[in-house]
Protein backbone atom coordinates (compact mmCIF):
# COMPACT_ATOMS: atom_id res chain seq x y z
CA UNK A 1 0.00 0.00 0.00
CA UNK A 2 1.15 3.24 -1.16
CA UNK A 3 1.25 7.03 0.89
CA UNK A 4 0.47 9.77 -0.58
CA UNK A 5 2.16 13.07 0.44
CA UNK A 6 0.95 16.09 -1.08
CA UNK A 7 3.48 18.49 -2.38
CA UNK A 8 4.20 21.25 -0.62
CA UNK A 9 3.52 24.70 -2.11
CA UNK A 10 6.78 26.75 -2.64
CA UNK A 11 5.32 29.94 -3.69
CA UNK A 12 4.14 32.10 -1.58
CA UNK A 13 1.78 34.94 -2.44
CA UNK A 14 3.33 38.70 -1.03
CA UNK A 15 1.35 40.44 1.01
CA UNK A 16 -0.92 42.97 -0.03
CA UNK A 17 0.13 45.63 2.90
CA UNK A 18 3.70 44.83 1.47
CA UNK A 19 2.72 45.76 -1.61
CA UNK A 20 0.85 49.00 -0.75
CA UNK A 21 3.49 49.99 1.57
CA UNK A 22 5.92 50.02 -1.17
CA UNK A 23 4.15 52.05 -4.22
CA UNK A 24 3.38 54.71 -1.72
CA UNK A 25 6.75 54.92 -0.04
CA UNK A 26 7.85 58.80 1.54
CA UNK A 27 10.77 58.69 -1.26
CA UNK A 28 8.69 57.70 -4.50
CA UNK A 29 6.81 60.80 -3.57
CA UNK A 30 10.06 63.16 -3.18
CA UNK A 31 11.63 62.03 -5.94
CA UNK A 32 8.24 62.49 -8.18
CA UNK A 33 8.34 66.33 -6.56
CA UNK A 34 11.62 66.90 -7.42
CA UNK A 35 11.22 66.19 -10.50
CA UNK A 36 8.49 68.00 -11.21
CA UNK A 37 9.75 71.36 -9.66
CA UNK A 38 13.14 70.95 -11.74
CA UNK A 39 11.16 70.92 -14.93
CA UNK A 40 9.56 73.82 -13.57
CA UNK A 41 12.26 75.80 -12.94
CA UNK A 42 14.26 74.77 -16.48
CA UNK A 43 11.18 76.07 -18.62
CA UNK A 44 10.86 79.06 -16.22
CA UNK A 45 13.82 80.18 -17.60
CA UNK A 46 13.48 79.06 -21.00
CA UNK A 47 10.43 80.03 -22.04
CA UNK A 48 10.17 83.25 -19.29
CA UNK A 49 14.14 84.65 -19.52
CA UNK A 50 16.08 83.33 -22.13
CA UNK A 51 13.52 82.90 -25.38
CA UNK A 52 12.46 86.62 -24.72
CA UNK A 53 15.66 88.17 -24.40
CA UNK A 54 16.80 86.15 -27.59
CA UNK A 55 13.33 87.88 -29.53
CA UNK A 56 14.24 91.08 -28.35
CA UNK A 57 17.79 91.01 -29.01
CA UNK A 58 16.82 89.62 -32.91
CA UNK A 59 14.48 92.59 -33.43
CA UNK A 60 16.23 95.24 -32.09
CA UNK A 61 19.15 93.79 -34.37
CA UNK A 62 17.12 93.32 -37.60
CA UNK A 63 13.92 95.60 -37.25
CA UNK A 64 14.49 97.65 -34.80
CA UNK A 65 12.40 100.84 -35.53
CA UNK A 66 9.44 98.21 -36.12
CA UNK A 67 10.88 96.87 -32.18
CA UNK A 68 10.64 100.00 -30.71
CA UNK A 69 7.01 101.19 -32.01
CA UNK A 70 7.28 102.26 -35.59
CA UNK A 71 7.59 106.02 -34.65
CA UNK A 72 8.10 109.24 -36.47
CA UNK A 73 9.21 112.70 -36.06
CA UNK A 74 7.58 115.74 -37.49
CA UNK A 75 9.87 115.60 -40.72
CA UNK A 76 8.50 112.25 -40.96
CA UNK A 77 11.22 110.62 -40.25
CA UNK A 78 12.08 106.81 -38.59
CA UNK A 79 13.42 107.67 -34.71
CA UNK A 80 13.88 105.23 -31.82
CA UNK A 81 13.33 107.58 -29.43
CA UNK A 82 9.41 108.31 -28.08
CA UNK A 83 11.15 112.06 -26.97
CA UNK A 84 11.40 112.72 -31.01
CA UNK A 85 8.16 111.19 -31.83
CA UNK A 86 4.85 112.85 -32.35
CA UNK A 87 2.88 109.55 -32.68
CA UNK A 88 3.64 105.93 -34.55
CA UNK A 89 2.60 104.44 -37.89
CA UNK A 90 0.70 101.55 -36.46
CA UNK A 91 -1.79 103.81 -34.06
CA UNK A 92 -4.15 106.17 -35.19
CA UNK A 93 -3.78 110.12 -33.70
CA UNK A 94 -6.62 112.48 -33.30
CA UNK A 95 -7.69 115.27 -36.09
CA UNK A 96 -10.68 117.15 -35.80
CA UNK A 97 -9.46 120.77 -37.18
CA UNK A 98 -10.94 121.28 -40.63
CA UNK A 99 -7.76 121.79 -42.27
CA UNK A 100 -6.28 118.18 -41.64
CA UNK A 101 -6.85 115.03 -42.95
CA UNK A 102 -9.69 113.48 -40.31
CA UNK A 103 -8.76 109.54 -39.90
CA UNK A 104 -11.77 107.28 -39.46
CA UNK A 105 -13.70 107.33 -36.19
CA UNK A 106 -12.17 105.41 -32.73
CA UNK A 107 -14.73 104.01 -30.22
CA UNK A 108 -11.74 103.11 -28.19
CA UNK A 109 -12.59 104.57 -24.30
CA UNK A 110 -12.23 107.65 -22.58
CA UNK A 111 -10.66 109.09 -25.56
CA UNK A 112 -9.86 108.03 -29.23
CA UNK A 113 -7.22 105.97 -30.17
CA UNK A 114 -6.47 105.08 -26.78
CA UNK A 115 -3.62 101.99 -27.19
CA UNK A 116 -4.50 100.53 -23.91
CA UNK A 117 -7.78 99.98 -24.55
CA UNK A 118 -7.76 98.90 -28.15
CA UNK A 119 -11.53 97.66 -29.19
CA UNK A 120 -14.59 98.25 -31.50
CA UNK A 121 -18.07 99.39 -30.44
CA UNK A 122 -19.64 96.07 -31.27
CA UNK A 123 -22.99 97.65 -32.44
CA UNK A 124 -24.21 95.87 -35.26
CA UNK A 125 -26.06 97.28 -38.70
CA UNK A 126 -29.00 96.62 -37.59
CA UNK A 127 -28.38 98.35 -34.01
CA UNK A 128 -30.21 102.22 -33.44
CA UNK A 129 -26.93 103.00 -31.82
CA UNK A 130 -24.65 102.56 -34.75
CA UNK A 131 -27.00 104.14 -37.32
CA UNK A 132 -27.37 106.71 -35.24
CA UNK A 133 -23.71 107.89 -34.68
CA UNK A 134 -23.00 107.26 -38.57
CA UNK A 135 -25.85 109.89 -38.94
CA UNK A 136 -24.50 112.57 -36.87
CA UNK A 137 -20.62 111.37 -38.01
CA UNK A 138 -22.54 112.32 -41.54
CA UNK A 139 -23.14 115.55 -40.45
CA UNK A 140 -20.31 116.71 -39.10
CA UNK A 141 -18.74 116.01 -42.15
CA UNK A 142 -21.45 117.95 -44.35
CA UNK A 143 -20.83 121.29 -41.96
CA UNK A 144 -17.36 121.50 -42.43
CA UNK A 145 -17.59 121.46 -46.27
CA UNK A 146 -21.22 121.85 -47.33
CA UNK A 147 -20.45 122.54 -50.76
CA UNK A 148 -19.34 118.84 -50.95
CA UNK A 149 -21.92 116.78 -52.65
CA UNK A 150 -19.71 113.44 -52.86
CA UNK A 151 -21.06 110.59 -51.28
CA UNK A 152 -19.37 109.95 -47.83
CA UNK A 153 -16.69 106.79 -47.70
CA UNK A 154 -18.24 104.40 -45.43
CA UNK A 155 -14.56 104.18 -43.29
CA UNK A 156 -15.30 108.38 -42.21
CA UNK A 157 -18.43 107.34 -40.28
CA UNK A 158 -17.29 103.92 -39.49
CA UNK A 159 -14.69 102.77 -36.92
CA UNK A 160 -12.35 99.95 -36.94
CA UNK A 161 -12.75 96.65 -35.11
CA UNK A 162 -9.17 97.62 -33.12
CA UNK A 163 -10.09 101.39 -32.33
CA UNK A 164 -6.47 102.39 -33.43
CA UNK A 165 -6.31 102.06 -37.33
CA UNK A 166 -4.10 104.71 -38.60
CA UNK A 167 -5.01 104.31 -41.96
CA UNK A 168 -8.08 104.97 -44.38
CA UNK A 169 -9.14 104.20 -47.82
CA UNK A 170 -7.59 106.53 -51.00
CA UNK A 171 -11.74 107.26 -50.93
CA UNK A 172 -11.52 108.59 -47.87
CA UNK A 173 -8.54 110.95 -47.93
CA UNK A 174 -10.16 112.12 -51.78
CA UNK A 175 -13.42 113.01 -50.45
CA UNK A 176 -11.67 115.84 -48.04
CA UNK A 177 -9.30 117.15 -50.51
CA UNK A 178 -12.13 120.09 -51.21
CA UNK A 179 -12.45 120.95 -47.81
CA UNK A 180 -8.70 121.10 -46.94
CA UNK A 181 -7.61 122.67 -50.70
CA UNK A 182 -10.26 125.62 -49.80
CA UNK A 183 -8.90 126.32 -46.41
CA UNK A 184 -4.90 125.51 -46.75
CA UNK A 185 -5.65 127.36 -50.24
CA UNK A 186 -4.21 124.87 -52.68
CA UNK A 187 -4.95 124.43 -55.71
CA UNK A 188 -6.91 120.33 -55.42
CA UNK A 189 -5.03 118.77 -57.94
CA UNK A 190 -1.91 119.06 -56.07
CA UNK A 191 -3.37 118.17 -52.55
CA UNK A 192 -5.00 115.25 -54.66
CA UNK A 193 -1.36 114.43 -56.21
CA UNK A 194 0.34 114.96 -52.14
CA UNK A 195 -2.58 111.83 -51.30
CA UNK A 196 -1.16 109.69 -54.25
CA UNK A 197 2.45 110.23 -52.76
CA UNK A 198 1.53 108.91 -49.66
CA UNK A 199 -0.89 105.45 -50.78
CA UNK A 200 0.11 102.39 -49.02
CA UNK A 201 -0.21 98.92 -51.48
CA UNK A 202 -1.86 95.71 -50.27
CA UNK A 203 0.51 93.60 -47.98
CA UNK A 204 2.24 90.70 -50.46
CA UNK A 205 1.21 93.00 -53.41
CA UNK A 206 -2.35 91.01 -52.74
CA UNK A 207 -3.55 90.86 -49.22
CA UNK A 208 -6.53 94.02 -48.52
CA UNK A 209 -6.62 97.40 -49.93
CA UNK A 210 -4.69 100.04 -50.76
CA UNK A 211 -4.60 102.65 -48.00
CA UNK A 212 -3.41 106.15 -46.95
CA UNK A 213 -1.75 106.24 -43.67
CA UNK A 214 -2.93 109.91 -42.38
CA UNK A 215 -0.90 110.62 -39.95
CA UNK A 216 2.56 110.66 -42.59
CA UNK A 217 -0.10 112.77 -44.60
CA UNK A 218 -1.20 115.39 -42.44
CA UNK A 219 2.62 115.50 -41.47
CA UNK A 220 3.60 116.26 -44.77
CA UNK A 221 0.63 118.36 -45.17
CA UNK A 222 2.25 120.48 -42.81
CA UNK A 223 5.73 120.56 -43.96
CA UNK A 224 4.43 121.79 -47.66
CA UNK A 225 1.24 123.36 -47.29
CA UNK A 226 1.47 125.58 -43.78
CA UNK A 227 -1.38 126.20 -42.33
Amino acid sequence: MSEFTPQANLTRPKPAAAESATAGHPEGWLAMLRSAVVLFLIMTVLTGIIYPLVVTAIAQMVFPWQANGSLINHAGQHVLSDRQAVGSALIGQYFNQPWYFWPRPSATSPMPYNAAASGGSNTGPTNPALVKNVAARIAVLQAADPGNKQPVPVDLVTSSGSGLDPEESIAAAYYQIPRIARLRHIAPAKLKAMVNNYIVGRSLGILGERTVNVLELNLALNRKYPY
